[in-house]
C-alpha cells in the first residue's frame, strides 16, 4: 500500500500553478492551508517521503474534520505542550471530543509527562502555589515569593519528569503534541526554509505581501533527494544550538562530522560553512586565537580566508599572514577580500623588513564641506539645504539603484529555472547569491541591458513600475519611489551608466546591493546629476561605501562626499 501511493504522488501532474490561498472568512481558512501544504508536498515531494510520513498524509485526510482542524491549530501554536483550556476553537467544537482520533493515531499525548521547566511554563502562580504547597513548605519557600525563585530552588530536587497529575496538578487536560518534527519536516519541503510559515498563506490572502506569480513545475522544489532535507535539519539544529546555550565545543563536535557528510549541494554546503565561520568568530571574539584560526582553516564561506588573515596578523604570524595574504591578492575571492589585502600587505612587508610594494595610486574622490544647523538626520539636512524647486535633491541611498536594476531586469530575476523557485510565496530566487546566478540567466540579462543600447529601458521601467507596484522583490523599495523620481532620474542619468552600475550588481549581488551613495541630486534642464555620500561629524566611510566611490571614479560617474559640521549655537 505505501509503495503505491509513493507511486501514486510522484507520478501525479500539478494542474495549478500556486496554491489556493483559503478565504479568511471561512472559519476552518487555516486547515484549508494546511491541507494545501500537505498536499502540495505529497505531490512534488512524493519520492522523499518515508512510509510513516506518507501514512500520515492518508490518515489526516480520513480523519473527522474538527479533529483536522484542531491539529492544524496545534501544529500552527508555537511549543509542544498545551493546556486542554486553551484549545477552545468555535469551529472546533469540544476540545475533548476532537482528540481522541488524534491521541488513538499517537499524533498527541493525552497525559505527557512534564519536567519540572514545562509544568511551571504552563501553570499559572496560583496553580503551582496549589500544587507543590507542601513541597515549597518543605523547602521553606515563601509563597509570596515569585515563580522564578521558587522554580530555581526546586530544580536543585533532580525531579524526574511525571504526570501533571502525579505533580499535583489536576482539573486541567494537559498535551503533547509529537508530530512537530514531522510538521516541520513538510513545512521545510513546502518553504525550503524554517524561517517561513503557516502565515504565509494569510498574509497573502490579506494582501499584506504581494508575490510575483511564477510558473512552478513539478520540478520546481528545493530538495531533490531525502539526504539533502535531513542535512537541512541537521544544520538547522546546529544553528539552534549555536543560539542557545553557547557551548562550543559541544556543536563543533556534532558541527564538523556533518559537513564532512553533506551531500553534494553547493547551497547546504554554503549554509554549512556559514554557520561554521559564526562560530569561529565567536571563538575569535573569546579570546580564543588559535581555536578560532583552526575553523577558519577548515571553513569554505568567502570571509573566512580574510578573518584568518587578521587573526595570524594578530597573533604575530607574520611570514603565514603575508604568504596567505599573496595567495588571496592572486586570487581574491571578492573585492572586499582585495580590498582588505591592499591594507594589509603594506603592513606585513614592515613588520618582515621587506621593501612596502605600493599598491598603486590611492582614489581620491570630490569632496566638500558644509556647515548646517544641526538636524537629527544628516541626510535630511544636506538634502533640504542643497535642493532647489529647479534642481531637486532625493534621499535614496541603496533604493534607486537597485530599484531601477529590479524594474528593468524583472524577467530575468524572476525566470522559472530549477532550484529558483519552490513555492508561491517567494520574494525572489533562492539562488541570489550562489555564484551561477548570472551565468544561469546571462541571456535574460542580456536582453534586459541591451534596452539601454537603444533607450527603451525608460519606458520598460516606467511600465513595470505601474504593472508591478507593490510586489515584493530582493531590490525593490517601493516606498522610497514615486513616478515623478524616475521620470526625473531616466532623464537625467545615462544609459550608460545604469549599465555601469547593473553590470556591479550582478557582479555581486549580496555585496553591492548596499554602500550606494545617500543623495542624488539633479540638474532636469542639463539633464545631468551627482551621487552625493553625506558623513556628519565623526563619521568615516565604510568599505563598501569606498568601493562604491572608487567603481564611480573609475567610470566616471559623478559623485562626491559631503562633510557636514553644525552651526555652532548659543
Amino acid at each position: 500500500m505505501v509503495l503505491l501511493t509513493v507511486h501514486w504522488y510522484a507520478s501525479q501532474m500539478i494542474s495549478a500553478t500556486r496554491p489556493h490561498t483559503a478565504d479568511l472568512a471561512d472559519p476552518l481558512y487555516y486547515l484549508h492551508n494546511f491541507q494545501t501544504v500537505l498536499d502540495w508536498v505529497g505531490e512534488r515531494h512524493g519520492d522523499l517521503l518515508a512510509p510513516e510520513e506518507i501514512e500520515f498524509l492518508e490518515a489526516f485526510r480520513a480523519l473527522p474534520e474538527p479533529s483536522r482542524a484542531l491539529l492544524a491549530r496545534m501544529v500552527m501554536r508555537k511549543g509542544e505542550y498545551f493546556r486542554g483550556d486553551r484549545l477552545g476553537y468555535r469551529e472546533v467544537g469540544d476540545t475533548a471530543v476532537a482528540m481522541v482520533p488524534l491521541i488513538s493515531a499517537g499524533w498527541v499525548d493525552g497525559d505527557p509527562l512534564l519536567t519540572l521547566e514545562t509544568l511551571f511554563a504552563l501553570c499559572t502562580r496560583d496553580e503551582l502555589k496549589s500544587a507543590l504547597r507542601q513541597r515549597l513548605a518543605e523547602r521553606g519557600l515563601a509563597l509570596s515569593a515569585r515563580k522564578t525563585s521558587w522554580l530555581a530552588a526546586l530544580r536543585e530536587d533532580g525531579d524526574q519528569a511525571r504526570t501533571a497529575k502525579a505533580w499535583g496538578w489536576d482539573g486541567v487536560s494537559v498535551y503533547r503534541l509529537r508530530i512537530r518534527p514531522l510538521c516541520d519536516r513538510l513545512r521545510l519541503m513546502f518553504f525550503g526554509n524554517l524561517h517561513q510559515d503557516w502565515s504565509e498563506f494569510v498574509l497573502a490572502e490579506q494582501g499584506t505581501f504581494l508575490y510575483e506569480t511564477v510558473t512552478l513545475s513539478r520540478a520546481s522544489r528545493p530538495f531533490q533527494c531525502r539526504e539533502e532535507v535531513d542535512a537541512y535539519l541537521d544544520l538547522a539544529a546546529c544553528r539552534q544550538q549555536f543560539d542557545g546555550d553557547g557551548d562550543l565545543t559541544a556543536l563543533e563536535q556534532a558541527l564538523l562530522p556533518r559537513l564532512e557528510a553533506l551531500p553534494d549541494n553547493p547551497w547546504l554546503r554554503e549554509r554549512g560553512h556559514k554557520l561554521l565561520f559564526k562560530v569561529a568568530r565567536e571563538r575569535e571574539r573569546r579570546g580564543e586565537e588559535q581555536a578560532a584560526l583552526t575553523l577558519y582553516q577548515r571553513c569554505h564561506y568567502a570571509e573566512a580566508r580574510a578573518r584568518e588573515l587578521r587573526v595570524l596578523e594578530k597573533t604575530g604570524r607574520y611570514d603565514e599572514a603575508y604568504q596567505l595574504a599573496r595567495s588571496a591578492e592572486a586570487q581574491p575571492r571578492n573585492e572586499a577580500e582585495r580590498q582588505q589585502v591592499q591594507r594589509v600587505l603594506p603592513r606585513l612587508q614592515r613588520k618582515l623588513g621587506q621593501p612596502v610594494r605600493r599598491a598603486g595610486a590611492i582614489p581620491t574622490h570630490d569632496e566638500f564641506e558644509l556647515t548646517l544647523p544641526y538636524y537629527p538626520w544628516v541626510e535630511l539636512a544636506v538634502r533640504n539645504h542643497m535642493r532647489t524647486a529647479s534642481e531637486p535633491v532625493y534621499y535614496v541611498e541603496n533604493t534607486l539603484i537597485n530599484s531601477l536594476f529590479g524594474l528593468l531586469c524583472w524577467e530575468a530575476l524572476f525566470a522559472p529555472l530549477p532550484g529558483a523557485f519552490f513555492h508561491p510565496f517567494q520574494s525572489g530566487p533562492a539562488d541570489l547569491y550562489r555564484g551561477d546566478f548570472f551565468s544561469r540567466r546571462r541571456e535574460l540579462f542580456e536582453r534586459a541591458l541591451a534596452c539601454l543600447n537603444d533607450g527603451s529601458h525608460r519606458a520598460v521601467i516606467l511600465q513595470r513600475f505601474e504593472e508591478k507596484q507593490g510586489r515584493l522583490s530582493p531590490f525593490l523599495f517601493w516606498d522610497a519611489l514615486d513616478s515623478e523620481l524616475l521620470t526625473q532620474v531616466l532623464d537625467c542619468i545615462p544609459a550608460e551608466h545604469l549599465r555601469l552600475c547593473f553590470e556591479r550588481l550582478l557582479a555581486d549581488p549580496r555585496a553591492n546591493r548596499s554602500g550606494l551613495p545617500d543623495l542624488i541630486q539633479l540638474w532636469p534642464r542639463q539633464r545631468r546629476y551627482r551621487m552625493v555620500e553625506v558623513k556628519g561629524p565623526g563619521d568615516r566611510l565604510q568599505d563598501n561605501q569606498r568601493r562604491w566611490l572608487d567603481y564611480f571614479q573609475q567610470h566616471d560617474i559623478p559623485v562626491a562626499v559631503c562633510h557636514v559640521r553644525w552651526r555652532e549655537t548659543g
